[in-house]
């Protein structure tokens, strides 16, 4: 993400509506009609943008796929929805997809797969992972092969251990350690383009 985020926007937007619609209201030479007219318009607008704003901070955001991490689940140019108001009633969990702030750059959004969840022991041998020693069938949306080995660790209390679907091509928790829960934004559920990828995502 640039260093402007979409709300941002929306309020630089919607301050500049209402400053028009001041300026119009008190712009006499203008006929009256005219003058409602425009008022109108720009309350419309305003309303439109102030919508925009509570959905985007509370409910649902598109988000840009610019990499292969997550193939096949995600493909480069995908365009998904991520509810942001799912983890208020629900809590994380293993297999989701979220959109998280990357941990050591906040401005950036990823997109990765939740493996290890509070509390959990965690280990890749040889490519498998294995939660609390038990192994984790993962053939429905990893790429293989991935012959990599890591920990075995323990999530911290409040954090979570994500990796990529593309194991090889994918910058997780294994080089940038856990995601706390406070830079998770929201879980994807959808995928909206390219109209030949429309459909959940699992």
């Amino acid at each position: 993400m640039g260093s402007l985020s979409i709300p941002t926007v929306i309020l630089g937007v919607s301050a500049l509506l209402v400053a028009s619609r001041i300026i119009v209201k008190r712009t006499y030479q203008i006929p009256q009609v005219v003058r409602s007219s425009i008022v109108e318009t720009l309350d419309a607008c305003i309303f439109a943008a102030i919508l925009s704003l509570v959905i985007i901070t509370f409910i649902v955001q598109a988000f840009y796929i610019p990499s292969g991490s997550m193939e096949p689940t995600l493909m480069v140019n995908d365009r998904i929805l991520v509810a942001k108001f799912l983890y208020r009633v629900e809590p994380v969990e293993r297999g989701d997809v979220i959109v998280f702030r990357y941990p050591l750059n906040p401005q950036r959004d990823f997109v990765k797969r939740v493996i290890g969840r509070p509390g959990d022991r965690v280990q890749l041998k040889e490519g498998v992972v294995y939660i609390n020693g038990q192994r984790l069938s993962e053939t429905a949306y990893t790429i293989r092969p991935d012959f990599g080995n890591y920990g075995p660790v323990v999530v911290p209390e409040k954090q979570y251990l994500v990796l990529g679907d593309n194991r090889n091509n994918s910058e997780d928790s294994r080089f940038f350690g856990y995601v706390p829960r406070a830079n998770i934004i929201g879980k994807a559920l959808f995928i909206y383009w390219p109209p030949q990828r429309i459909g959940f995502v699992h």
